[in-house]
Order: structure tokens, then C-alpha cells, then sequence
């Protein structure tokens, strides 16, 4: 920047993974940038809440999404090292198919392209290898070895903390819906302060329809989805984060997380729930929820099928018509910015997610037409896993 030239300003509405990235590597490109949230970072209602977030490039066919997870985690090593914390655990991912998967050879094919290191493994090695995990049923696996975990609350907190580092101003503050007929763009807060800036970016997760029925509407669907963590046996380290992958059952619809930092064995149940208020919601798991996760507990990991429930958490997905994102231009303003449909898997491509709105925001890039506003409607056709 030329010295005694005026800052670029922006302000970022959410201080969720996106939004917190989205101003730390606005602020680290120059810019002054205010960040703005109606109850704090990675917050108890926000989808970028919870202990814990799978990170993997292991995406199908969708090799915009193996590439950006694959940068992200060069970002989140530089954050860990940042910040002084270790916010990711590199215990590797664990793909589960059924025999034939067409997911899972679509998967082994990206990942060649894209050099990203794997193994292809059949039932007999992934049960030699884990022995704790049952495998009847099972036909091939995948082993991404650079897959693993990320401290998501922690993450979030540590990402705004080195934003306001590099000089990002925090507010806690709610923001009123803007008038989408107007002009000009205006960020009002409830307390009646407005704020200001050359460029305005919405990064609000489930509260984007709300805030924007216009732009968004109904091409974000808030979800509730459950996740809970069970109890290990005392004294066995079997489950715990150095023994086990991460992994994913794509044809069961459920992931799960090995014992981090003693929380608990984590199942999440990845399956689209009702929909849900982000503001009023109780968050209280389903009688459903804990069957369903026991059930596949007797299946693949028989020793926990009893384990108690020792954690459980109610957040949200803010799922788009295909599981792409939206990060786009407001269709009425130039200077605004959507950001936002994580759809569930978006945790982990926050880095990415805030180095594209920066090179948007700044002229070096063009939106991405699988993440257009125009490609979006109100209809449920999830491709994207």
C-alpha cells in the first residue's frame, strides 16, 4: 500500500467462520474492516459453534472443494502458529462406502488429480487397521492422511482475536434488516448506531433470509441438526483422536469425530432435520437422534453401543439448493456482499471462503459461478457431500 493512502473500508455482518476469516484477511490485505455480531464468535446458535469440525479434501467429483480444503489447512496451520494454539489435529479421514461406491471412486479420482495423499483400503485392512470399528457391510474405504479435526469454537475465536490484531474492530451488535429497495446501503444497528464502509459483506449463516428476504429468502434453508458425544470406557484409549481417524458413512448419513481433548466419542447425524429459528430454537437432542446414534454404534462400533451420553448439541446447517455455497454480489448493490449457505461441510474452507471474498472485494476475482446467487432457488436437490 502507498504510503499515506486511505484504507479500503468494509464491514463484515457475522463473526461465524466466514465472516471471521473474511475480515482477517481483508485486515491482513489492507483494509479497514469492522466486524459486527449479534451475540459473538462461534456462539452458542451459530452453525460455526461446537468443540469440534471435520477437516478434509475428500469431496467426490467436486475438485473446487478438495483444492480449497487443501489451501484452508495450510491456513489453519498458519493460525494454530499465530495464535499459539493447536487448532488442528492431523489424525487423518476415513471415508466409508458400500461396495461399488461411486461416491468413493469419485473421490480416490480427485484426489489423485489434485496430489492430495490417500489410500484406497478394502473392509479386511480397515478392519486390521482399526480393529474398533466394525466393518459388516462395509465394501471399500478411503484414508486421506492429511484429514483430521479442527477446535472449531476455539478456532473462531482465535481467527477474530488475530483479526483485531491486525487491526479489524469488533462490535457486538445487532443488525436491523436493510431496506433492499434503498439506493444506498445502510448497516443500522439496534441500538441505533449505523455503520459505514465502501463495501458491506453478509456473512451470517442461518440469520442471512432474515436479514436479507430479497437477495436470499428461501435459497437458505436453517436446518436443526444434532450432534452428540458418548462416553469411552475409563481407561480405554481406543477412541481417542491419536488412535482413530475421523471418518464419514456417506451411505448411513453419519460422521463422527474420535475423543478430542476428552469431550466424548462424537456422532453427528448429517442428514437434513426440520427447519429451524437460530434466535428462538430451544436446544434440547431428540429421543430420535440418540436412537439412531446408538443403532449405528452397535453396528460400526460395537464397544460404545451402551456408552453413555455424556454431551449433546443442537446447532444448524444454512443449507443452499445443492450444498454449494453463496458468495456472490447483492443483486441490487455492487458494494454488497452474500456470504453464506455452509450447508453443513463449509467449517473447514473458511480460510478459502475469506481469501476469495478479499480477492472479490479487492478486483481479483469474478464470482464463482457454482456459488452465484443466480444458480440458487428454493428447492432441495443436495449434490454436494
Amino acid at each position: 500500500m502507498t504510503h499515506g493512502m486511505t484504507k479500503r473500508s468494509a464491514v463484515v455482518v457475522g463473526a461465524g467462520v466466514f465472516g471471521a476469516w473474511s475480515a482477517l484477511r481483508l485486515a491482513r490485505d489492507g483494509w479497514r474492516v469492522t466486524l459486527v455480531d449479534a451475540y459473538g464468535p462461534a456462539n452458542g446458535r451459530a452453525s460455526s459453534s461446537d468443540h469440534s469440525r471435520v477437516i478434509r479434501a475428500g469431496y467426490g467429483a467436486d475438485t473446487i472443494y478438495t483444492q480449497w480444503a487443501t489451501e484452508a489447512l495450510t491456513d489453519w496451520q498458519w493460525l494454530s502458529k499465530k495464535s499459539g494454539e493447536t487448532l488442528v489435529e492431523e489424525c487423518g479421514a476415513l471415508f466409508l462406502g458400500e461396495s461399488g461406491s461411486a461416491h468413493l471412486a469419485a473421490t480416490a479420482a480427485t484426489l489423485t488429480t489434485c496430489g492430495v495423499t490417500h489410500e484406497r483400503l478394502d473392509a479386511a485392512a480397515v478392519a486390521s487397521r482399526y480393529p474398533q470399528l466394525g466393518v459388516i457391510g462395509l465394501g471399500d474405504a478411503i484414508y486421506e492422511a492429511r484429514g483430521g479435526v479442527i477446535r472449531a469454537r476455539r478456532a473462531v475465536a482465535a481467527a477474530v482475536a488475530t483479526a483485531r490484531a491486525y487491526g479489524v474492530t469488533y462490535r457486538q451488535a445487532r443488525v436491523l434488516p436493510p431496506d433492499e429497495s434503498a439506493s444506498v446501503p445502510v448497516v443500522h444497528l439496534a441500538d441505533g448506531a449505523r455503520l459505514e464502509a465502501e463495501q458491506i459483506v453478509f456473512a451470517c449463516g442461518p440469520w442471512l433470509p432474515a436479514l436479507l428476504p430479497d437477495a436470499v429468502g428461501g435459497r437458505i434453508r436453517p436446518t436443526r441438526q444434532e450432534v452428540l458425544y458418548f462416553g469411552v470406557p475409563a481407561g480405554d484409549v481406543r477412541f481417542a483422536v491419536d488412535r482413530l481417524p475421523v471418518w464419514i458413512d456417506f451411505a448411513a448419513g453419519v460422521y463422527g469425530i474420535p475423543d478430542l481433548d476428552t469431550h466424548g466419542f462424537k456422532i453427528g447425524l448429517d442428514r437434513h432435520g426440520p427447519a429451524i429459528d437460530p434466535d428462538t430454537a430451544d436446544r434440547v437432542v431428540g429421543e430420535d437422534a440418540i436412537a439412531t446414534a446408538r443403532a449405528f454404534l452397535a453396528r460400526r462400533f460395537p464397544a460404545l453401543m451402551d456408552a453413555p451420553l455424556v454431551d449433546a448439541h443442537v446447532c444448524q446447517y444454512e443449507n443452499t439448493t445443492s450444498g454449494d455455497f453463496i458468495i456472490d454480489r447483492h443483486p441490487c448493490w455492487t458494494n454488497v456482499w452474500v456470504v453464506g449457505g455452509g450447508s453443513g461441510h463449509g467449517f473447514k474452507h473458511g480460510p478459502a471462503v475469506g481469501k476469495h471474498v478479499t480477492d472479490l472485494l479487492g478486483g481479483r476475482a469474478a464470482v464463482e459461478p457454482r456459488f452465484a446467487l443466480a444458480g440458487k432457488s428454493t428447492e432441495a436437490a443436495r449434490a454436494v457431500y
